[in-house]
């Protein structure tokens, strides 16, 4: 299925010649000052030659030390499409550095990107969304886009969004979840995650499931997700055909089937059978969720029942190539062996 992507091309009548960049210590000063400009030509050249210039980490620090972002932060409300553009482009690349995002956070600099959320201009809303991707990837990170008071927004955003735009956002959203997911469950994210779980798109249908996996840790989200009916379309995942898509959805279902409501919600959607079937998958973090979740599942007596016929199928994996599979099919054999 083909999909629109989002094109970066500059306009036809916008002249592409970087700004000359200045010899040595003298280079990024320079591009200070025309970023400053008054002149619209002058401001676009200046930030052409800057996103050639942030590829390197050492330009990054200098550019933080010299105080670039605070002029960058005031670029993004430029009336110029052009402007704006290649500013979010600039601060994408920073955020791929370390020290480009410690700068974001000292310097306020993800409160400002989100002023772009509705910005008309696509690719500027995707080099936004992707800046906050890498930001969520470190905790430092997401708790910034946290305490920006993001989340909400965030999640109404998957509403309306380009899917291209919707699995930056997913993204985001899974590194943020994992430091706070209230803000999340109160803004209705789980329905949402649940209308994506079904979507054309595998990257869609993958980073949904992994957002429910870390909006269900908490025992608020875990009991939504079953008020949801979440647990059968999760476990129609599990036949999907990208390994990714099933890896997800037995880690939602892992998270999902602790509590009791949630074990028989899955027991009722019949669950063990494609569980049961994926314990061999050759994708090793499939079969470490799946046996993970079955292992949740044989807490019940219902489940322990069924599972007590398989216990050959674990033992096989005793021997995995993965340790961690290993490890926990050597729980799971306990769990459903257990007597009282």
């Amino acid at each position: 299925m083909a999909h629109a992507r989002i094109s970066a091309r500059l306009p036809p009548d916008i002249d592409p010649t970087k700004a000359p960049i200045a010899f040595g210590e003298r280079a990024l000063p320079k591009l200070q000052e025309e970023l400053q400009a008054p002149a619209l030509l002058t401001r676009q050249r200046a930030l052409m030659a800057l996103c050639d210039l942030v590829h390197d980490p050492e330009n990054v620090y200098q550019a933080v030390t010299l105080g670039f972002l605070d002029n960058l932060k005031y670029l993004l409300l430029d009336e110029d499409s052009t402007v704006r553009q290649k500013t979010t482009e600039v601060l994408c690349i920073m955020a791929t550095h370390n020290v480009g995002r410690d700068g974001f956070i000292k310097n306020g600099v993800i409160p400002a990107l989100s002023q772009l959320l509705n910005d008309p201009v696509d690719i500027c809303r995707r080099n936004m969304h992707r800046a906050f991707e890498m930001m969520a990837e470190l905790p430092t990170g997401a708790v910034g886009i946290v305490e920006s008071n993001l989340i909400s927004s965030l999640v109404l955003k998957l509403k309306t969004e380009l899917d291209e735009i919707q699995e930056l956002i997913l993204d985001t959203l899974s590194g943020c979840l994992r430091v706070e997911a209230f803000e999340a469950l109160a803004t209705g994210a789980v329905p949402i995650l649940k209308e994506k779980l079904t979507h054309p798109s595998v990257a869609i249908r993958s980073k949904a499931a992994r957002a429910l996996l870390g909006i269900s840790v908490p025992q608020e989200g875990k009991n939504i997700v079953w008020d949801e009916e979440v647990i059968p379309v999760l476990v129609g995942l599990l036949e999907d055909s990208d390994p990714e898509v099933r890896a997800n959805a037995a880690g939602a279902l892992m998270n999902a089937t602790i509590t009791t409501q949630g074990k028989y919600a899955a027991l009722t959607a019949d669950a063990i059978p494609p569980l049961l079937k994926l314990v061999d998958d050759e994708t090793s973090k499939v079969r470490l969720n799946v046996i993970k979740a079955l292992t949740m599942l044989s807490e019940a007596p219902e489940g322990r029942k069924t599972l007590l016929n398989h216990v050959g199928l674990f033992r096989e994996r005793l021997n995995d190539s993965s340790d961690a599979v290993s490890r926990a099919a050597k729980i799971a054999i306990q769990v459903i062996e257990w007597k009282p």
